[in-house]
């Protein structure tokens, strides 16, 4: 199970290439996962790293079931237009072209986010303000998650 993790600041080189941490990548089996990405403009507008191979499961996946066909068209052209596969390069580099970086909005300082299955590209001073407006919902959502799980131990125990 991929269970990607952590936050990483980088600054863009004058060649428009973002470096990968090693602890980052380190973090997902090549054998498993593969060792490319797919890169994509996910939801918000955010872009995203996904491993290869996890990636590939998600496209043959295709739009949910309770969508109309029309919108179906629609999810499929553009998951497939927007999406690049990628390589790093030696030192670990992803190149990212100037027309994605637009897209996304991207500057030059960016914050590199573990985000369970895939790594998100951010602004760091987006990732910032979004750390900052969305952290008491965090530690809220956190504590209800531990209490959930220390209520199963304790029925395990009872048992």
């Amino acid at each position: 199970m991929l269970m990607l993790t952590g936050e990483y600041e980088h600054a863009l080189d004058n060649k428009g290439r973002l470096f990968v941490s090693n602890k980052l990548r380190g973090q997902i089996d090549a054998e498993e996962y593969g060792s490319n990405f797919y890169l994509t403009l996910g939801v918000n507008g955010i872009l995203c790293l996904y491993p290869e191979k996890y990636f590939q499961q998600i496209a043959l996946a295709g739009a949910p079931g309770t969508v109309a066909p029309d919108e179906a068209v629609v999810y499929e052209r553009l998951s497939f237009a927007l999406t690049n596969r990628v390589e790093l390069d030696r030192q670990g580099r992803l190149l990212l072209g100037e027309k994605i970086r637009r897209r996304a909005k991207l500057g030059s300082n960016l914050t590199l986010v573990g985000t369970r299955d895939h790594i998100e590209l951010w602004n760091t001073e987006d990732w910032e303000k979004y750390l900052s407006d969305n952290v008491g919902q965090y530690q809220q959502q956190m504590m209800q998650a531990r209490h959930t799980v220390l209520q199963k131990q304790s029925r395990e125990l009872d048992v």
